[in-house]
Parts: structure tokens; sequence; C-alpha cells
């Protein structure tokens, strides 16, 4: 008897790319059960579990693995599709067979980072002493941690020495971190239109998201997991707001200009008019659906938080041991949430102290996104650069009597 395909399955597969890495399903890991897990700010937290996802097949020598780190508002679902979902990861389009980051070779994890709402611990999570959701009691917590966390991780899949960290935004802070402060496990690093602290304007930025939050009347101080009422109305604001650098002002012509939604002139009332203000209003009400409102003011702090200057005063001085590795730093000419001169000062402390880097300004009008949305580019860049290490490194462990297993 044929096997009946129904129409929703049907269309699934139609949308599929064909070289889309299929049906994932998402781990756990759980550490400091026992000892519990030393924060920058000293609090201690434990257990701690950290939601992540694997594509590809680690080697024999585990010499073929990539970390993806993930930005403000992302996941550990990278690529591929969850059991019922629609939607690839967000970075579907980058990582897969034959794609930028080749599961065909590579074995490539991401996980969600600690603080964040996609199951990893953090604010709406249980707190074990009340059994209640931690809300604003959980602890502040850094990029420094965020990535402490991560390296459990990698040690409990029993891997020494990553090939490539790689993230954009947020996650190119954790990259930065992870070669600043872990050196001897990254072999390259992959930071894009990222920078090495967070400067006066984002932490203002980030500061107008939280006061958004704050004035929300359903925050309750972020108690307001067992409410019927969310602080909807003031996350929706704090995406709105952060939506706008996400964007430039040639992309937002492009897109936008000054056309009416659903109307020909206008109303002389204060309605939803411009096509530019419905879609940040789209914007903002999906991502409540999303998001915790709690997840968003601890790690937009993480972010505020982030420099790399510290404690030595200069970034040259974060990377002094960070030589041996090989990186590709990405800039975009659009992007004003993270100008090219935040990449440029890595360029210059990176190439003081003797690294091997690489450095790209990419023209594109897509501003702060273009590194999701400038797919062609980045894909030919990132997989180049790989492919250069990755026979580079062949030769090396050739002449060494080995070989990527």
């Amino acid at each position: 008897m044929r096997p009946i395909l129904n129409l929703q399955s049907f269309c699934f597969v139609k949308m599929m790319d064909e070289n889309s890495i299929g049906i994932i399903k998402p781990q756990t890991y759980t550490f400091a059960q026992d000892e519990p897990f030393i924060l920058d700010s000293w609090a201690t937290l434990g257990p701690v579990t950290l939601a992540y996802e694997t594509y590809g097949e680690l080697n024999v020598d585990k010499t073929n693995a990539i970390l993806i780190c993930h930005a403000l508002s992302g996941s550990g679902h990278a690529a591929g599709y969850h059991e019922g979902d629609d939607k690839p990861g967000w970075w579907d389009e980058c990582v897969g067979p034959n794609k930028a980051f080749d599961t065909n070779r590579y074995f490539v994890i991401c996980s969600n980072v600690l603080g964040s709402c996609y199951g990893s611990t953090g604010p709406m999570e249980t707190n074990p002493k009340t059994g209640k959701p931690y809300g604003m009691q959980f602890p502040v917590v850094t990029i420094g941690d965020m990535v402490r966390a991560q390296v459990k991780l990698i040690d409990s899949l029993g891997i020494d020495q990553l090939f490539c960290v790689a993230g954009g935004s947020m996650g190119g802070m954790q990259v930065l971190e992870w070669a600043a402060h872990h050196p001897e496990r990254v072999k390259a690093a992959i930071p894009l239109a990222s920078t090495g602290r967070h400067s006066p304007m984002l932490i203002a930025l980030s500061e107008v998201g939280r006061q958004a939050i704050y004035a929300d009347p359903n925050w309750q101080n972020g108690d307001y997991y067992d409410k019927v009422q969310k602080p909807d109305d003031g996350l929706a604001v704090a995406r709105m707001v952060g939506h706008i650098t996400y964007l430039s002002d040639e992309s937002m012509q492009m897109k936008f200009g000054r056309r009416l939604q659903n109307r020909e002139k206008y109303g002389f009332e204060f309605q939803t008019e411009f096509q530019v203000e419905s879609y940040l209003k789209y914007n903002g009400n999906n991502f409540t659906r999303r998001f915790d409102a709690n997840s968003y003011l601890y790690v937009t702090k993480a972010m505020d938080y982030f420099d790399l200057t510290e404690p030595t005063g200069t970034l040259a001085g974060s990377f002094a041991h960070s030589a041996g590795i090989k990186f590709l730093v990405v800039s975009f000419t659009s992007d004003w949430l993270y100008p090219t001169y935040h990449s440029k000062d890595m360029v210059t402390a990176l190439t003081a102290v003797g690294a091997d880097v690489t450095f790209l300004d990419i023209e594109s009008s897509w501003g702060h996104d273009a590194f999701l949305l400038e797919v062609e580019t980045m894909t030919e860049l990132l997989g180049s650069f790989l492919e250069r290490l990755w026979q580079e490194d062949n030769e090396e462990q050739r002449l060494n009597g080995v070989s990527h297993g």
C-alpha cells in the first residue's frame, strides 16, 4: 500500500533546502551540581544547564569541531528544523551540507547562552532553592560567564581544542572572549559585526530598552511568571528600539520609504500610518511571543559590561596570548551599531601581538543585520577562510605524521 503524504508534510518537504540538515533534536548539558559555578560577580550558580544542538559528526581525533555563538535574541537552534516547525534555525543558510560551515566536514555546535530563555539556565528557569522561577533573583552574568559555561560544555564533549569559534554581534563578543581568555582552546576565530567593548552609545541604547521593560506595570520587578499579564508592552518597545539599530538608513529607505500602510493619505491622527511603523510594531509584538523580558535585561546588561580592555587597559593586552589563533574579522560599511572602527580597533590590537589576521569591511546596505542577510557573500567568505585553514592544518598534521580523523 502506498504511504499517504498529507499536504502539510508535502509543503514542509518542498520548503526544506536540499542541503538542509533536516530534523534536529535539541540537547542539554547540566553541570555544577556538586560544586557551584562561580560567576564574575562572585555569585554562585548551580546546577547550570545549557541547551545546545550539534550538526555533523565529530571525527575520531576530535579536531573538526566549530562552535557557533548566537546574538542577543538568538538560541542554540542555529540550523535544521525542530519537529513540527516550518522555519529553520537562525543561521540555516550558512550551516549544513555544502554550506559555509559544511557539516560534511565539520562538527558544528551551538549553545544557548547562560541567562537566556531557550532552555539554558536563566531568570525564567526554576531556582532550586525556592522551587519558583529565579526572576530577578538570578545573578547578573557576563560574556565571560557565558563563555566559561561553554567551555564546560566543550569539555563534556571531549574536545580539547575547537577548530574555529564564530559568531556575529554578541556572538562575536563571545568569540573574542574565547580568543582572549581561552586561547589554547581555539585554532581560529571569526568575529562578525562585533566589538571589543560596548561604547557609551551602545550602553545608552541598551538602557532605553531596559527602561521600557521597567516601566511596564506588568513587569512587577521581574515577578510575573505566574501572572496572566506579562510585560509584553515594555518588551515590544525594547525590541522596536533594538530593531532600528539593526537596520540602516539606506535599507529603511529601500524597504519602506515614506509609504503609508493600507491608506492613500494622512489620517491626521495618532494611529499606525507609515509602513515602517507597522513593521516595527509587528516585530515588537512578535518578539514577545518568543522571548522573555527578564532575559532581555540580563543579556543586554552582559553586553554592556563587556570590555576587553580590562584589566590591562588595552585590547592588545587582552590578546597577549592569542597570537597563535588565526582571525577573520568582518565589518559592514552601513553598520552604525558596531561601526567599522570597532573592528579596526580589534585588528590593530591583534596585529600588535603578532596574530594572523584577515580583515574585510564589506560594502553592504543592510546595516548590522548584514552578517545574516548577505548570504552569498558570507558563504563565499567563511567557506574560503575555513577551507584555507583546513588545508593548512592538514599539511601541518601530515608533516607531523597524522591527519584529520
